[in-house]
């Protein structure tokens, strides 16, 4: 899926913790999106399907409650911080909420760093990681996956920048791009980078920051040439500040699409409870209403499934 998010901005006030505007009220993909009505939480019913497909004697990591990994990065619409700087909003919050009522569990949010939540969800220290994770084949072999949005990666530039286009392999010949480091974006750049050498063409240099207001310098100062990442957390900065705008976009399975989804534990069965919950509320709508009230309702699904094919299958 090719994403071309056209975007405005509205009335701006005050400042994201990560050094991004915030506004109250921005179009993104055609959808408003208010911060400060997203405050107020996605409530839905529990799911009798979906409790009585819980392992009988399962143990959660916390008796009564759904412990949900969410990388504590400010990047709005995936992630943010409300007014106390502790409490995680955005559309990955709001996922975990819908599953977690659903389950008939209290929602129980952790937030992680992205390198934590592998091996806290393999030791059984969080029931899941919802924090944009795409289905691959290699993570498929160590964790179980119940899909929940699309995965659209975009390119961004500096707004004055002369690249017009990053679409394919020999675009980003000799860029210096910044790029989350384990992330299948990162693992599609190396695949490019390798298809170019062999060609003869110039390497790209991955530049690994996880930190916005550093990346955002190093885009804004010349020291990078692109960002590569989330396209919706891309949209949302071009959005608000202007200083940046979209050349390219990829499927996150490239050369195939593939799917951000609940993980969890290889084998613990609990991914079909999750994955009956959630196509519960993509039936009742709930889900629907979760992704528009952040402007991501053009990565949304029809259904969930389970484990199905991802970068690299």
């Amino acid at each position: 899926m090719k994403i071309k998010p056209f975007i405005t901005l509205a009335l701006l006030s005050g400042l994201l913790f990560s050094g991004l505007s915030q506004a109250e009220e921005v179009s993104l993909n055609g959808q408003g999106v208010s911060v400060e009505a997203n405050k107020v939480p996605v409530n839905v019913e529990k799911n009798p399907q979906a409790i009585a497909s819980i392992p009988p004697g399962h143990h959660f990591a916390v008796a009564g409650k759904f412990t949900v990994a969410i990388a504590g990065l400010n990047s709005p619409p995936l992630t943010l911080f409300s007014d106390d700087n502790k409490t995680l909003l955005g559309s990955e919050a709001d996922i975990a909420r819908l599953v977690a009522d659903s389950l008939g569990l209290e929602l129980n949010i952790v937030a992680t760093s992205w390198e934590d939540w592998p091996l806290g969800v393999a030791s059984g220290k969080y029931d899941a990681a919802i924090t944009n994770v795409t289905v691959t084949k290699e993570r498929k072999e160590k964790f179980d996956f119940a899909t929940y949005r699309k995965d659209s990666l975009g390119f961004y530039v500096k707004s004055t920048s002369n690249i017009r286009a990053i679409n394919k392999a020999e675009d980003i010949a000799g860029l210096r791009i910044i790029v989350g480091s384990g992330t299948n974006q990162e693992a599609i750049l190396l695949a490019w980078d390798q298809a170019n050498q062999a060609k003869g063409l110039k390497a790209f240099t991955p530049i690994y920051s996880k930190d916005d207001a550093a990346q955002t310098l190093a885009l804004q100062s010349g020291r990078a040439d692109a960002y590569f990442g989330p396209n919706v957390i891309g949209a949302w900065k071009a959005a608000l500040t202007g200083k940046t705008r979209l050349v390219g976009s990829v499927d996150g399975g490239w050369p195939k699409a593939a799917h951000i989804a609940v993980t969890l534990k290889k084998g613990n069965g609990l991914v079909q409870p999750v994955n009956i919950a959630l196509n519960g509320v993509i039936k009742n709508g709930a889900y629907d209403k979760v992704l528009n009230r952040w402007g991501e309702g053009v990565e949304r699904l029809g259904q969930s499934e389970i484990n199905p094919p991802g970068l690299g299958d």
